[in-house]
């Protein structure tokens, strides 16, 4: 499992609210391009988000599903990406005073990518996620200023 960790100047509040609209997925999730539908009750367990990941013309169609939700400190994904596979994802949202630390953990779970060894994995994924924490952070935070 890959850890990842970011403080965010925004409350756990704010960043919940970029996590819970599956429509901002592609703006800081680093690999989807194009949100297709999001199911209604997004983001209660069992919904999913229908993505599309990878570069124009060659974008995969699938999905991201909610195994389970505790608003709003806790969202674990199970993220497809055929035919690469399926990662397990887990959002973590700590308060810290008027900031929130978000961990994110990420691991193959399924298909090609659980066949690279981990330590080819771990850096790969540390990469992705800490510029998937940043975007989200510029997300969270720009929500929390003043208008």
């Amino acid at each position: 499992m890959s850890t990842h960790r970011r403080t965010v100047r925004a409350s756990a509040d704010r960043v919940w609210a970029v996590l819970s609209d599956g429509w901002l997925y592609p703006l800081f999730v680093v690999g989807a391009s194009r949100m297709r539908d999001v199911d209604a009750g997004w983001p209660a367990a069992g919904s999913r988000l229908h993505h599309s990941v990878g570069v124009w013309p060659a974008l995969i169609d699938d999905t991201t599903s909610v195994v389970a939700c505790d608003p709003p400190t806790v969202l674990r994904l199970r993220a497809r990406a055929w035919p690469t596979g399926e990662a397990d994802v887990t959002f973590r949202l700590e308060p810290r005073g008027e900031d929130t630390e978000v961990v994110i953990e990420e691991d193959a779970a399924v298909g090609l990518a659980r066949m690279i060894p981990k330590p080819v994995r771990d850096p790969l994924l540390t990469w992705r996620n800490s510029e998937t924490l940043r975007r989200l952070a510029l997300l969270a935070e720009r929500r929390a200023a003043p208008l």
